[in-house]
């Protein structure tokens, strides 16, 4: 099993800047990699970013590459969400996702609201 707790959400303005964490704990080393994911009122869950167990490969969404920035401290078992220059098409609940071979863990969500 793996618990995730997530933090850092809140409401900024356009242009703005806001870290997520999360927080992992429980069989952390069965995880082969972490992400991030959002979901919009009406909208289905998409993808933001994931990173790899040993942090060598990051990938990102088209919609937040160059502006968001997934990292991860394996020391403390928490990674991270940077998000800068945020738009209000970002606004959504962001979930972190953490991947086993044979489930799929997720945190509660934290709403990011980001105001025009």
């Amino acid at each position: 099993q793996v618990q995730l707790v997530e933090s850092g959400g809140g409401l900024v303005q356009a242009g703005g800047s806001l870290r997520l964490s999360c927080a992992a704990s429980g069989s952390i080393g069965s995880i082969y990699a972490m992400g991030w994911y959002r979901q919009a009122p009406g909208k289905q869950r998409d993808l933001v970013a994931t990173i790899s167990s040993d942090t060598k490969s990051a990938d990102y969404a088209d919609s937040v590459k160059g502006r968001f920035i997934i990292s991860r401290d394996n020391a403390n078992n928490t990674f991270y969400l940077q998000m800068n220059s945020l738009k209000p098409e970002d606004t959504a609940v962001y979930y972190c996702n953490a991947r086993t071979y044979l489930f799929n863990y997720w945190g509660q969500g934290t709403q990011v609201t980001v105001s025009s």
